[in-house]
Formats: structure tokens, C-alpha cells, sequence
């Protein structure tokens, strides 16, 4: 019976990641389907305490951010939560040995926004190390099957990967972040004054991440290269979207690509990865 709870779990975070991330979903597709698993799992434990920090207000979040850190915690040591989405976790941890380092840096930057609205050099690549880098870091373990040596040659450009897709989701998400959350992200910006050389300088920096990431991208076995490529092809479009956006508008409203263009995004990822790949 303990097979049941465990193929209801995995449908938790599959139905999760569904839900929030039409472009994450696609990407898991054309992954081998050995990872479907793995990824929506991954993707279920992120998003929940995502969730608790950008959604919870008016709850205690530092409570339930407490609560996850300590379920999560207790759900790899005994190999079981009866929180499904934890369940589902940690059945991909112990599947594909990934280190309590990689979540407890995870969760440190979750705990960073219930504290810390502004950040400076410092805190900024501690926050995208944690929210970003070693989620990607997670994903690689499943891509490289426990292979270390594959897994140590790609880990810098999952990093790169990782921190590209974190960093456009804060010039995105910038209005919401600022004007709702109170959170500003990239430091040394004064965003009541937002000016083209400041997302010039943002963009800058994202677009040597892409440049970076593509380069292990091609070093991935084919069982995951079409679909993380085609993640990174969804999210290069983005920032192409919002690169040609004024920075005022880029602060006033949230810049994003309708799900109905998505699949066709999808198709021609399909097309160029044969080529950028090479």
C-alpha cells in the first residue's frame, strides 16, 4: 500500500508543476521519462516553500518555513512524510544522492526573503547560489544518474543555467517583487529610478550566464539535453522579450510569453537545438 502513497505523491508535484510553470512542464516532457519523476519532485519541494514566502501573507511564514526546513529534514532521514510533496522529494534524494547541502543552501535563501528586502554584492550571489544554483544543481544529479565525474564537468554550467532562468525571473517579476513584496534583488539599483544603464548592466550579466550555460548544455547525455535546451530556448526568448522592453514598462508591468505561444516556442526549440547544440 505504501506503493499507492508514493504514485500519489508523485502525481502531487507533477499536478504542482503543471499548475505553475507551463514552460517548466514542457521541458520535462521531452525529457527521458525515467526523469518525469525526479524533476516534478524536485519542482513540487521548490515551489512549495517558494510559495510560503511569496504567498503566505498574513500567515506565520517564518513558522512554516521552520516547519518545512524540519519535515524536510525528517522525511529523508525516515524515508516517508505524509506530506505528499515531501514524500515525493524525498524519494528523489535518496534516489539520486542529492546532498543536504544543496537543500539546506536552498532553503537559507528562502528564509533570506521573509528578511532581507534589499541586498548588497554579497547577499545577491548567496541568494541566486541558493534559489537558483543548486536547484539546478538537484536536476543535474537526476540528468547525470549518479555518474560523479559527468556530474563534477557539468556542475559549473548548471549553475550558469540555473542563475540565467533566476535572474530574468527578477527583471520579470520586478514590479510585483518591488511594488508588492518590497524585495529588491539586484544590488546597487535604485528602482525609483530605473534606468536603461542599470538594465543594460542586468542584462549584461544574464546574458554571459546563457553563454556560459549553453556550453554544458551540449555536454549532456541525450536523455535530458532536448529538454533542458528547450527550457533555456523558452527562457532566452524571455529575456530577448524583455530586453526590448523600456525599463518603465519593465517596472510597471510583468513581461511574459502567453501559454498559446509557448507551444510554438516548443516547436522551434526543436528545430534550433540541432543546430545550437553542435
Amino acid at each position: 500500500m505504501k506503493a499507492l502513497f508514493d504514485e500519489l505523491s508523485a502525481s502531487c508535484s507533477k499536478k504542482t508543476t503543471q499548475l505553475y510553470s507551463t514552460s517548466f512542464s514542457l521541458g520535462i516532457y521531452f525529457l527521458k521519462p525515467s526523469f518525469h519523476k525526479a524533476i516534478y519532485g524536485i519542482y513540487g519541494f521548490v515551489r512549495l516553500a517558494d510559495e510560503i514566502v511569496d504567498s503566505f501573507h498574513g500567515y506565520e511564514q517564518a513558522v512554516m518555513m521552520a516547519r518545512i526546513r524540519r519535515e524536510t529534514h525528517e522525511a529523508i532521514r525516515e524515508r516517508i512524510s505524509i506530506n505528499p510533496i515531501l514524500n515525493s522529494f524525498q524519494h528523489v534524494v535518496h534516489t539520486y544522492q542529492i546532498e543536504w547541502q544543496l537543500i539546506d543552501t536552498f532553503l537559507k535563501s528562502m528564509e533570506m526573503d521573509l528578511l532581507q528586502k534589499e541586498h548588497t554584492q554579497d547577499s545577491y550571489q548567496e541568494y541566486v547560489l541558493g534559489s537558483a544554483e543548486v536547484v539546478g544543481l538537484m536536476c543535474l544529479r537526476v540528468f547525470t544518474e549518479n555518474d560523479r565525474a559527468l556530474y563534477d564537468s557539468l556542475k559549473p554550467y548548471a549553475m550558469k543555467l540555473g542563475a540565467a532562468f533566476q535572474k530574468v525571473n527578477f527583471l520579470r517579476d520586478l514590479k510585483a517583487d518591488y511594488q508588492t513584496l518590497g524585495r529588491t534583488y539586484f544590488p546597487g539599483v535604485n528602482f525609483n529610478h530605473f534606468s536603461y544603464a542599470d538594465k543594460v548592466q542586468i542584462q549584461q550579466e544574464i546574458e554571459a550566464d546563457f553563454e556560459d550555460a549553453l556550453t554544458g548544455i551540449r555536454g549532456l547525455p541525450s536523455s535530458s539535453r532536448r529538454g533542458v535546451y528547450l527550457a533555456y530556448y523558452y527562457y532566452k526568448k524571455l529575456f530577448m522579450r524583455i530586453k526590448e522592453t523600456p525599463p518603465e514598462k519593465v517596472m510597471n508591468a510583468r513581461i511574459r510569453i502567453p501559454d498559446i505561444d509557448k507551444f510554438g516556442l516548443m516547436f522551434r526549440s526543436l528545430l534550433r537545438h540541432q543546430f545550437d547544440l553542435l
